[in-house]
C-alpha cells in the first residue's frame, strides 16, 4: 500500500493533545509513521508538501516534517501535465 499524507497530517503531533479527536488523530498518524519506518507501507511526497513546508514558521516542525522526505518511495515534482489537472479541478 502507498499513501500520501498531507501537510496537516504532519503537523498534527504538534497541536495541542487536549481534544480526544486530535489526540485519536496523532495516535493514528504515528501509527502509519511506525508502519512506514517497518516498510509495512510505501509513502509518496510531492512538491506541494515541500512547498507548503517552507511556509511553516515553525523551524522545529519544518525539520521534522522535511525529514519524513527521505522515507519516500516516490516523491513527484511538478509536471505541466499536473497543473493542467489541478487547473481543471479548481
Amino acid at each position: 500500500m502507498r499513501i500520501y499524507l498531507d501537510n496537516c497530517c504532519y503537523n498534527r503531533p504538534f497541536d495541542d493533545q487536549k481534544q480526544l479527536r486530535i489526540r485519536l488523530e496523532t495516535e493514528a498518524k504515528l501509527n502509519i509513521q511506525e508502519r512506514i519506518l517497518q516498510k509495512a507501507i510505501e509513502l509518496a511526497w510531492s512538491y506541494i508538501l515541500d512547498f507548503e513546508n517552507t511556509a511553516n514558521p515553525f523551524e522545529q516542525r519544518r525539520l521534522a516534517i522535511h525529514v519524513w522526505k527521505n522515507h519516500a518511495s516516490v516523491d513527484t515534482d511538478e509536471t505541466k501535465e499536473i497543473v493542467e489537472k489541478a487547473e481543471k479541478f479548481h
